[in-house]
């Protein structure tokens, strides 16, 4: 017998949560896709403009493991945050909103 996969279990899972449980992961899901698609982005703008994520982080006055968390994803950023990374960058910050898939 093989090993279970990743995907097997994540399925496993969902497929045994209440209509409510799979309401709240999928708008966990939503939110964490968000906060690692922000993050990949500024990395890109960041790494586009030959910083690192020290010199972006000064430049933001924040440290340098809050750039990393925002760049990987693992945290919310606030719209004021955008703005100072986008300052920092010499870009500016656009917001759009589309329909939904």
């Amino acid at each position: 017998m093989g090993r279970t996969t990743i995907e097997e279990l994540r399925n496993r899972r969902v497929n045994a949560m209440t209509s409510a449980e799979r309401a709240e992961f999928d708008e966990a899901l939503t939110t964490a896709r968000l906060a690692i698609d922000v993050g990949e982005k500024v990395r890109e703008a960041r790494e586009a403009a030959g910083l690192s994520q020290r010199e972006l982080a000064v430049r933001m006055s924040t440290s340098q493991a809050a750039v990393a968390r925002l760049e990987a994803g693992g945290t919310s950023a606030t719209l004021t945050t955008l703005q100072k990374a986008a300052a920092a960058l010499g870009l500016e910050l656009t917001i759009d909103l589309a329909p939904a898939h």
